[in-house]
């Protein structure tokens, strides 16, 4: 087993007096065989807890090049070793969930430019697949390399029925099992407004909970006058926030860089491993959090972590 993690162990350079600010573009994907046993979320072996983190500074730029001195990491409060550390630029599976219902109307436009914005930081070895909703959730584009099929799909979307935004998650979530991309993702386009679903929040919060799968959303607000409108910014934070996502609001002038940021932060995440101090195999959630120690010269910087998982059962 110590083979094995010293296997994964990454030694992450980093000079502080190179710092002048932080390094936001990609890492060159490394040459030859990829290590496919670094998970994209909270993985349990009967030794180690794998924590795939992201960081970014006060402007919301991805960072990187940090090294395993910057974190601490603690399950349900307590301090834990960290004896893995990784930083990989690896391929990823994406399920775009994007909304099509009555309450989008205008902001379709939006929603397009948005999933166009993020389509060109796309690399030729992902692979993406489109989950639509409106009254009900549909599988429009199966698992594909080509995102030209989704983007042809979403031209010719139109705005029309409820919002079933819960079945629509759960109905991804299904759809990215099939995949055999270690990591894994779904970027959420929409409102937020769900008023259509047969699962519940709880129903829909649990499974998430237990998937290996990060959310990310970017929420197209404005216009909304029902209270299920009025709640989409917070259904969609919380959802995305869980697994180590993070909601943005899809201003205009802004798209670019969200779209930028969040293929970098898909790609380049932090994975820390720790051997959990309680060993104890009950089943139960545990809670983790990640603090950012940053090295002398740069801001506070902020962290973004599954917030936890369950513990064996045997």
């Amino acid at each position: 087993m110590i083979r094995r993690m010293a296997q994964w162990a990454f030694a992450a350079a980093f000079a502080c007096g190179l710092w002048g600010q932080a390094n936001i573009e990609p890492r060159p994907r490394p040459v030859g065989k990829e290590d496919l046993s670094i998970k994209p979320d909270i993985r349990v072996d009967t030794t180690l807890v794998l924590v795939p983190v992201s960081v970014n500074d006060p402007l919301n730029r991805p960072v990187t090049g940090l090294d395993k001195e910057n974190f601490r990491i603690y399950e349900d409060r307590v301090e834990q070793t960290i004896v893995s550390f990784s930083s990989e630029d690896e391929p990823i599976a994406v399920g775009m969930v994007f909304d099509t219902s009555g309450s989008m109307g205008d902001k379709l436009r939006r929603s397009r430019m948005a999933a166009r914005e993020f389509f060109k930081f796309a690399d030729p070895s992902d692979e993406y697949f489109l989950v639509e909703f409106d009254n009900a959730p549909r599988l429009e584009v199966p698992l594909t390399k080509d995102t030209g099929q989704i983007e042809e799909q979403l031209t010719f979307s139109r705005s029309h029925g409820s919002t079933a935004l819960l079945d629509a998650i759960y109905l991804a979530l299904h759809e990215m099992k099939k995949s055999r991309m270690s990591k894994k993702a779904l970027l959420i386009i929409s409102d937020g407004g769900d008023n259509h679903s047969r699962y519940t929040v709880s129903e829909v919060n649990n499974v998430v909970r237990e998937s290996d799968v990060l959310i990310y959303s970017i929420g197209v607000f404005g216009g909304g006058t029902t209270p299920e409108e009025a709640g989409g910014p917070g259904l969609l934070a919380k959802i995305s926030e869980q697994t180590g996502g993070r909601l943005f609001e899809a201003n205009p002038n802004e798209l670019p860089d969200i779209a930028k940021n969040i293929g970098i932060e898909l790609r380049n995440r932090y994975v820390l491993g720790y051997s959990p101090k309680n060993a104890t195999r009950d089943g139960k959630y545990r809670q983790v959090s990640v603090r950012v120690a940053p090295p002398r010269g740069l801001p506070p910087l902020k962290a973004h972590w599954r917030l936890g998982y369950y513990a064996p059962s045997q």
